[in-house]
């Protein structure tokens, strides 16, 4: 029998969530909207937004493969806070005049990630 941890589930969900979120963000140009990266050339800024990805996703995936660590309460509960701070700095944003953000899609990808998030908090802690 297949046993399926439903807490690990939702978060790998909101990391699939986050990396079409990133891949919609290099479609949308997000690096205009951040105040160092929108002065920057536009090939220097896409290689910059996209190079600070890197020490990010491989802190994530290194640390939930870790399972003999322990150290899972520390990366979902920072992984989760990070997810409901960005969908809420989205919304803040919403209205920024460079925010590509704008399809259904888009949305649903940024705000789903805030919602699982909090599941996810709730279901785990």
């Amino acid at each position: 029998m297949i046993f399926l941890n439903w807490t690990l589930a939702v978060f790998l969900l909101n990391f699939s969530l986050l990396l079409l979120h990133e891949m919609d963000a290099i479609r949308a140009k997000e690096w205009k909207m951040f105040v160092i990266l929108k002065d920057m050339k536009e090939q220097t800024a896409y290689f910059v937004f996209s190079l600070l990805h890197l020490p990010l996703y491989f802190w994530i995936i290194y640390s939930i493969t870790q399972t003999s660590s322990g150290k899972h309460n520390y990366i979902f509960l920072v992984t989760d806070a990070f997810l409901i701070f960005h969908s809420v700095i989205h919304f803040f944003f919403r209205k920024h005049k460079a925010n590509e953000f704008k399809s259904f899609y888009s949305k649903a990808l940024i705000y789903l990630m805030g919602i699982l998030a909090m599941i996810h908090l709730v279901l785990y802690f």
